[in-house]
C-alpha cells in the first residue's frame, strides 16, 4: 500500500487561516453581460466556523443573490451587464477548523463491519442520493474490481476507507494537467493519473459500487512551504476530497490525494454528488469574443 494511512499529526489542534480565492477571466472582446453562480462561502459545521466573509465581483453587478443548495451549501448569484473585457471574482473568507474527531473513526459504526454503513430505510433515507450512480454511469467492472480488493466481508468500515485511501494514493499518479473536469471516471482508472478531484471521484465510485453512500467535498488544503523557503502568496490552489455516510448521519471524509483523513488543514466550502454540483465558478456571458483567458488565484494563510 506504500506509505502508510495518516490519521493525526502529533500537533493537531485548531487553527485559523485566511483564505482568498480569486478568479480573473480576460476576453479579446468586450462582453456585454455575464451571469455566474459561485460556490466560494465555506460552510458553517462542526469542526469549523467561518469568522468573516465576502464575495466581491468586479465590474459591480447590476444583480445579485446569495442562496442555499439542495445540499445545505451557500451559492452566490451574480449578472453583470456593464461592458467588460475583464471580469474578476473574488471570495475572501476567515475559517477556524479543528481537527477530526476521533468519535468518529475510533468509535461505533466507523469500527462495525462496513455493510452495516449502507443506509437503509427511514434513517438512511437522506443519504440514499449519495448512493446513487451518475448519468452517465461511472460504476463498471473496473471500479466493481477494484472496489472488491478493498471491501472484504466483515471488514470494519474505518479499515476499508483507510485501505482504498492507500490504494488509491498508491497506485494512481498525482500529474497536474492529465484530466479536466469533464474526465470519466473510467479515463482515470485505465490511465492511472488524474488530480484531486479524480481521486475523490475514483474513491466515491468505489463505494457506490458496495452500496455505500459517498459524497465530493470541495475546498482548500492549507499546505506548509519547504524547509527554508518563504510560503509564496497565491500560489495555492483548490482541492478535492470525498466522505462516507456512517449509521447516525455522521460523515467521514477521507483524502486519497495525501493519503489520511481530513484534518484541521482542510478547509470545506461544498459538498454534493459529484463536481458538477458544486464548482466554484461557472456561467454563461454574451460576447462576440473568440477566445479567453482564466487566471486563478489561491491563498490559505494561517493565521495563527
Amino acid at each position: 500500500m506504500g506509505l502508510s494511512f495518516s490519521r493525526r499529526t502529533e500537533d493537531s489542534s485548531t487553527r485559523r487561516y485566511r483564505v482568498v480565492h480569486e478568479t480573473t477571466y480576460s476576453y479579446d472582446a468586450e462582453v456585454t453581460s455575464s451571469y455566474g453562480r459561485c460556490y466560494l462561502t465555506p460552510r458553517e459545521i462542526a469542526d469549523q466556523r467561518v469568522a468573516e466573509h465576502a464575495i466581491t465581483v468586479g465590474p459591480e453587478p447590476t444583480d445579485r443573490s446569495e442562496g442555499v443548495d439542495a445540499f445545505g451549501n451557500t451559492d452566490t448569484y451574480f449578472h453583470v451587464t456593464t461592458p467588460h473585457t475583464q471580469l474578476t471574482v473574488r471570495g475572501e473568507s476567515v475559517v477556524e477548523v479543528d481537527p477530526l474527531s476521533r468519535t468518529i473513526t475510533d468509535e461505533g459504526p466507523a469500527l462495525a463491519p462496513w455493510e452495516l454503513a449502507r443506509p437503509v430505510g427511514e434513517a438512511g433515507a437522506l443519504a440514499t442520493q449519495f448512493r446513487l450512480d451518475q448519468r452517465p454511469p461511472e460504476i463498471d467492472d473496473a471500479v466493481r474490481e477494484y472496489a472488491d480488493t478493498v471491501f472484504t466481508p466483515g471488514k470494519p468500515l474505518v479499515e476499508a476507507i483507510e485501505e482504498l485511501t492507500s490504494a488509491i494514493y498508491t497506485d494512481f499518479a498525482y500529474k497536474s494537467g492529465a484530466t479536466n473536469v469533464s474526465t470519466r471516471v473510467g479515463t482515470v482508472m485505465e490511465r492511472r493519473e488524474g488530480v484531486c478531484q479524480d481521486f475523490a471521484r475514483v474513491s466515491i465510485a468505489c463505494l457506490r459500487a458496495k452500496g455505500l453512500a459517498a459524497r465530493y467535498v470541495s475546498g482548500y488544503l492549507a499546505t506548509e512551504p519547504p524547509p527554508g523557503q518563504d510560503r509564496v502568496v497565491g500560489a495555492g490552489a483548490t482541492h478535492a476530497w470525498a466522505a462516507v455516510w456512517l449509521p447516525g448521519d455522521v460523515w467521514l471524509p477521507f483524502d486519497p490525494t495525501n493519503n489520511k483523513f481530513v484534518d484541521e488543514r482542510h478547509v470545506t466550502v461544498a459538498w454534493g454528488r459529484d463536481y458538477e454540483d458544486v464548482p466554484p465558478l461557472r456561467g454563461v456571458i454574451y460576447t462576440e469574443s473568440s477566445s479567453s483567458r482564466i487566471g486563478v488565484s489561491v491563498d490559505v494563510a494561517p493565521l495563527d
